[in-house]
Order: structure tokens, then C-alpha cells, then sequence
């Protein structure tokens, strides 16, 4: 009774897209809805059941364990929670070594000492902050933190799991501009995990909505953003808060609650909220498809 399944979840599924060199990609949508199953999934955090993850063209997802660590310099992660993303038991400058220990970046101790000052003024922090541990500091220096260690491998490519979710607003926007100025300096390339379409329009090129483990939209941000295609994706940006105040933005409020994954609905899994939806909806899945160049809708009415 206890080894006996019940039923399987798809948290991601016939999901495509892709992140060019020294691009920022934006992944939006609901909690639930697979934006870090499929972050963790493209760097090998997490197995997938299905489909390919290619970085310069290589199948990642054949690598051996030895393979994969000889490339696991190339892409990196930021993790949503600076509070809980750093061993407690290490000193920052442990946490940022280890990277540096484990690929063996630096030719002696003296060396390392320097990098490691070096990666935390690139990110805001002092060399001497090396000594402390992450206790001591507020959750927007930890997730400087995290990025320094990031960084430490000089990867390509960063998955950014909600990094400012868990800060205050006023140091989200310091960690934004950092992320933005290390993208240009470094030529980094972004997976940019969100549920927050504001900040996504601020830091990336492109962006990818999706709900309940599906792409709905993709296109270039300033396109997505000032005319969304999809009923979700213009929910979600009725949602942006407006600084002006005469703006004729009228608020679209989504009925009923997120289907669960378990038991999916049939056609369209946004139909049962959908304030268009026909009755194609409700048992033909749309495709993802090319409705103008680089634009990408799965509706039937779009």
C-alpha cells in the first residue's frame, strides 16, 4: 500500500525555448505553474523524464556525473532564499571558495584569498566581509552573496530563481541594477525566474508566460508587455501596479483557483478561468504557435 502509485504530476511539459549568448530571458507565471522545475531541470538539479537540454549544442542531459561536473562551470544559480541558499556553518568566504577549491581556479592559498576579495567588491561587498559568516548580514548582502559564488566559476549562464522575491523593495531594485550591470560587463546570459512581469520588463529582452507546466506566450518583452496576446498574460498585467494615476488600465480579475497538476482539465488547462473561453476550449489544446515573427501564442482566439 505504500509503494503502490496513485497517480503522476507533469510539472513541466512540452516546454521549448531558448537563451542566446549574453541574453536575458524572462520566465513568468503563477507559484505552481513549473517556473523552477524547469530552471532546476535545465541545469541538472533535478533529472528530467523526458526531452533534451542542450548548452553549445550538447546534450546535457546524457552526461555522465563526470562529464557534467567538468561543464558545471558553464552555468550557475541564484537561488530564491539568501537565507536559507548558504551553509550557516561556513564563512562567506568558504561558501565562495569552495567553487573556486572544487574546479581548482586558483594555483595557491594567497591567490585565492584575492579572488575571493575580488568577486565580493564586484557585487558591492568588502574583501574583510570574507571573514564573517551569514548571519551578520542583512538579505540583501547574502544574496549578493550568492551571486559573488555564482560568479566565482565565471559561467555563461545564470538561472536566476526569484532572487529579489524575498527582499524588501527598495533592495530589490539595488540587486536588479547589479545583476543588470554584471550581465553587461561580463556578457552573462540570464534564465530570469519570476512570478513579478514589472521586473521582467526592466532586465529582460524576452519573456516566457506560463501556466499550469506550459508555455502560453513568448516574444520579445516590450511586444509581450504592451500587447499581450494571451487572456493570461493580460491578466497577469492587469495586475502591474501604474504609476499614473488617470491610467485606463482595466483590472482583470481570473475566477476559481489554479487546476492541480494531478488532475489537469481537458482542451485548454486555462479554460476554466479563461473570460473568453469557447467551447473548442474546453477539449482542444491549443498549440503553441507563430503568430507574428519571434511571437508565440497557444490560444485558439489568438
Amino acid at each position: 500500500m505504500f509503494t503502490r502509485a496513485s497517480g503522476s504530476v507533469k510539472a513541466v511539459e512540452d516546454v521549448s525555448l531558448t537563451v542566446a549568448a549574453g541574453e536575458a530571458v524572462g520566465l513568468v507565471g503563477e507559484s505552481g505553474c513549473g517556473k523552477t522545475t524547469l530552471g532546476r531541470a535545465v541545469l541538472r538539479l533535478i533529472e528530467t523524464t523526458g526531452g533534451t537540454v542542450r548548452f553549445d549544442g550538447e546534450d546535457i542531459t546524457r552526461l555522465s556525473a563526470k562529464e557534467l561536473r567538468a561543464r558545471r562551470r558553464q552555468f550557475q544559480m541564484i537561488f530564491q532564499d539568501p537565507f536559507s541558499s548558504l551553509n550557516p556553518r561556513l564563512t562567506v568566504g568558504q561558501s565562495i571558495g569552495e567553487a573556486l577549491d572544487i574546479h581548482r581556479l586558483t594555483p595557491d592559498p594567497a591567490a585565492r584569498t584575492v579572488r575571493i576579495g575580488e568577486l565580493l567588491r564586484s557585487v558591492g561587498l568588502e574583501p574583510e566581509h570574507a571573514e564573517r559568516y551569514p548571519h551578520e548580514f542583512s538579505g540583501g548582502q547574502r544574496q549578493r552573496i550568492g551571486i559573488a559564488r555564482a560568479l566565482a566559476v565565471e559561467p555563461r549562464l545564470i538561472v536566476c530563481d526569484e532572487p529579489v522575491s524575498a527582499l524588501d523593495v527598495s533592495v530589490q531594485a539595488q540587486v536588479i541594477n547589479l545583476l543588470q550591470d554584471l550581465q553587461r560587463d561580463r556578457g552573462l546570459a540570464y534564465l530570469f525566474i519570476s512570478h513579478d512581469l514589472a521586473v521582467v520588463e526592466h532586465l529582460c529582452q524576452r519573456v516566457v508566460v506560463m501556466y499550469l507546466g506550459r508555455v502560453v506566450e513568448l516574444g520579445e518583452t516590450r511586444e509581450v508587455c504592451r500587447a499581450p496576446k494571451h487572456p493570461y498574460t493580460q491578466a497577469l498585467l492587469s495586475a502591474v501596479p501604474v504609476v499614473d494615476p488617470d491610467s485606463k488600465r482595466q483590472r482583470i480579475v481570473l475566477g476559481g483557483d489554479v487546476p492541480s497538476p494531478i488532475n489537469p482539465p481537458s482542451g485548454c488547462p486555462f479554460h476554466p478561468r479563461c473570460p473568453v473561453a469557447e467551447a473548442r476550449c474546453r477539449v482542444e489544446l491549443p498549440a503553441l504557435r507563430e503568430v507574428a515573427p519571434g511571437r508565440f501564442v497557444a490560444c485558439h482566439l489568438a
